[in-house]
């Protein structure tokens, strides 16, 4: 009778590690599952805060990521502090880098991402696990953690621990480590959502270059708009003697005139003759005098439609331009004209910015490469400087403040910076563009390995020009 009980408590004992077994699943039931998520997977939402220390200064971003199968994809990086943004884009028109602030995109054919990992995006993560026959498991109360190889274009990144929801695989927070097992990324999920619906304009290019933040950056069409203002409130165009700068016919020397058009015209004619209309992103101005003068006429349009001068000047302009002493009888509606911009304290700061900015020097540089010269040059209508380095290896860097729209079509690749995104071309001499806070970079090579030219760009963010 005694043993037969032993062997009974024996039964229910095993019975109760089986049912205790059947919640908890291993390594490999998991992966399986992962498989079948991502295979069977329509689309996904996500945001989320990643943060940088790969710079002298750890660097924060927001990101967000939307995904339709098959291959559609929008990303965008946006800087925590400063508020500017990149978009990373796929579509049936191919592979687009954005860079909406300064209304500059490029277009190229590209496998991307399926050619390389991301941090940010769910197949990449999940692939890394999945491929990674040395998978180190574990699990928190709510939570997988997978500790797996990392597959990035940035070969220093070696390691990464990713944890997944238990109930529904959903990342939580990623971790990237390099060979001292120094975390140099890391990234929060604030929102993930599978079947996630989106707009289709949510991943056209025209809509994200022109509506993806309407409420704080001009568009073209606002700048448009402005122009437009600018030009009525200078008056007839037979008062500015010319077309202006920015093609605006009329602005030279007589915005905000109306309340004393004859004035006014006499200051126009003034200006007109003395040369024609300068070229320059602060707008018309009207001569070389009045070039000289608070940036030209009053109502010289910045890139923004703003006009140059404030209350009360625009007559004084013209008559500076002019040599008239009639003309202040026009200082009546130059207010109202500055203020059909983006607001009166803006202006002229575009071309103040352009015309000069700090150099911006990496604070990192491969052993053996020491800096050699620097120049000023032109890089189309906007002024640049070229910095070159020598030594074990040889390169370029070429920094400057684009002004104008430019959308172009290159035959490279996309090239994750980390911070940014950047766009790789040329074979035997690489060429990798990206832009900063308002600066655009080139850096040139024949010789610079990639893993370095990553290096050298992350080492010039968050650094001041000089």
């Amino acid at each position: 009778m005694r043993r037969y009980t032993w062997v009974v408590a024996l039964v229910m004992l095993c019975m109760a590690l089986v049912v205790t077994g059947c919640g908890k699943k291993d390594a490999g039931s998991i992966v399986k599952d992962l498989d079948k998520v991502v295979g069977s997977m329509k689309s996904y939402h996500a945001k989320g805060v990643m943060k940088l220390n790969t710079s002298a200064e750890a660097q924060e971003y927001e990101v967000e990521v939307c995904f339709q199968a098959e291959s559609y994809y929008r990303i965008s990086l946006t800087n925590a502090k400063k508020d500017i943004t990149q978009i990373v884009l796929r579509n049936d028109d191919g592979v687009f880098v954005l860079t909406p602030h300064l209304n500059k995109s490029f277009r190229f054919q590209s496998d991307w991402p399926n050619n390389q990992g991301q941090v940010y995006l769910y197949q990449s993560l999940v692939e890394s696990i999945v491929n990674d026959t040395d998978r180190q498991f574990a699990e928190d109360e709510k939570a997988y953690v997978f500790d797996v190889a990392a597959n990035y274009q940035n070969s220093s990144l070696v390691r990464q621990k990713i944890w997944l929801d238990k109930k529904t695989y959903q990342p939580q927070h990623v971790e990237v480590s390099d060979a001292s097992a120094n975390v140099m990324v890391e990234l929060n999920f604030s929102e993930f959502q599978f079947d996630a619906k989106f707009d289709k304009a949510q991943f056209d290019m025209q809509h994200n270059m022109t509506g993806w933040q309407m409420k704080t950056l001009p568009t073209m069409k606002h700048e448009e708009a402005g122009k437009e203002k600018a030009g009525e409130a200078a008056g007839s165009t037979s008062a500015a003697g010319g077309t202006s700068a920015n093609g605006v016919t009329g602005t030279a020397g007589a915005t905000g005139a109306t309340g004393g058009s004859n004035a006014a015209g006499k200051g126009a004619e003034g200006a007109a003759a003395s040369g024609t209309a300068a070229a320059g992103t602060s707008g018309a101005a009207a001569g070389s005098t009045a070039a000289e003068g608070a940036h030209g006429a009053a109502g010289a349009a910045d890139t923004h439609g703003t006009a140059a001068a404030g209350a009360g000047t625009a007559g004084q302009a013209a008559a500076g331009a002019a040599g008239q002493g009639t003309a202040p009888a026009a200082t009546g509606t130059a207010g109202p004209a500055a203020d059909t911009g983006a607001g009166s304290s803006a202006a002229g700061s575009t071309a103040k910015q352009t015309a000069s900015f700090g150099v911006i020097e990496p604070h990192y540089l491969p052993s053996g490469v020491k800096r050699q010269d620097m120049t000023e040059v032109k890089l189309g209508e906007d002024k640049a400087v070229m910095l070159r380095y020598s030594g074990k290896y040889n390169f370029t860097l070429l920094e400057s403040r684009p002004t104008t729209k430019e959308v172009s079509y290159l035959p490279g690749d996309v090239l994750d910076l980390g911070f940014t995104l950047g766009v790789v071309t040329g074979d035997a001499k690489k060429t990798l563009v990206w832009t900063s806070e308002g600066v655009e970079f080139r850096l040139s090579t024949a010789d610079l390995p990639q893993d370095e030219m990553i290096k050298v760009a992350q080492a010039v963010q968050g650094e001041l020009g000089k």
